[in-house]
């Protein structure tokens, strides 16, 4: 299963490469059966799962499009307009794209893409900004960039996936077993993501789905997480969570899908940032606007 999902490019070839073994996750069947069951259902009031897949499909085209030169030519407007659906980012990183500080945004971006450890290279973008609370959505920036232009090489790695000094994430709230009062040691690294996808993806394809593992996997992280912010009454990151709702709200708004609908009109263009144009309507039909 690993060699199957966990593929690295090595000069413009695809290769096998299983995830680490050290990494070991102690995940709850019985919580993954009842998420599953639940996203299944809620995504169905929504005119089905095929949406959502189809709308994540769509939201990984345009940062593929914006960052198909490494970030090359991105205009602080066109990343702006990408900034819809990185809801845990959108709100905060107002001052980065201002004309003075835009071009080091840029520039830090780029780096993104550079060689050499994943780990490292996430922790060196971080390293560019102040390391303060206001801040902790720099690294959800750096994930949300990787992971958007490259799902199959990078996994989700936001904070709400897992975040080891907070304790929390969709590690915590899908672990075997009672951890309430236990602090989980795991590292919130790239290979303990790669080995949650591995395992989740396992687990998927053992249910019976086949085809688009890897945004399903994206999308029972989210529920996962979702669940968690609906029993606390969205008080996980108030300025984005703030309102009593259902799960698949939430799930929504993880994956930065309610983004086009919270910041645009229906006259909206067909293509919602410079390059190969693609219809908006996957977004909007789930937020409501058609």
């Amino acid at each position: 299963m690993a060699s199957f999902f966990n593929r690295f490019k090595a000069k413009g070839e695809a290769v096998a490469a299983p995830a680490p073994p050290v990494v070991a996750l102690e995940l709850s069947g019985p919580v993954l059966a009842e998420t599953l069951a639940a996203l299944l259902s809620s995504c169905d009031a929504d005119g089905g799962i095929e949406r959502y897949v189809e709308a994540v499909k769509f939201k990984t085209a345009l940062f593929q499009d914006a960052f198909k030169d490494g970030g090359d030519g991105l205009t602080a407007e066109n990343f702006l307009k990408l900034c819809m659906f990185m809801p845990t980012v959108r709100r905060r990183i107002g001052d980065y794209v201002e004309p003075d500080k835009y071009p080091d945004l840029l520039a830090a971006m780029k780096t993104l893409f550079g060689s050499g450890d994943i780990n490292a290279r996430i922790t060196a973008f971080q390293n560019r900004f102040p390391k303060d609370k206001k801040h902790r959505w720099v690294k959800d920036l750096a994930t949300e960039i990787l992971h958007n232009t490259d799902p199959e090489l990078y996994p989700l790695m936001h904070r709400w996936v897992w975040d080891r000094k907070a304790n929390s994430g969709v590690i915590r709230e899908v672990w075997h077993g009672n951890v309430d009062d236990v602090t989980l040691d795991v590292p919130d690294e790239y290979e303990t993501f790669l080995k949650l996808r591995e395992e989740l993806s396992g687990y998927l394809t053992e249910n019976g789905i086949y085809a688009d593992v890897l945004v399903y996997v994206d999308l029972l992280c989210a529920q996962i997480y979702a669940g968690y912010i609906a029993a606390q009454g969205g008080l996980y990151l108030k300025a984005d969570f703030s309102s009593t709702q259902e799960p698949i709200v939430f799930t929504r708004r993880l994956l930065g899908l309610d983004g086009v609908a919270a910041k645009s009109s229906l006259d909206i263009p067909p293509s919602v940032i410079e390059g190969e144009a693609k219809a908006v309507q996957s977004i909007l039909r789930l937020n409501g606007s058609l």
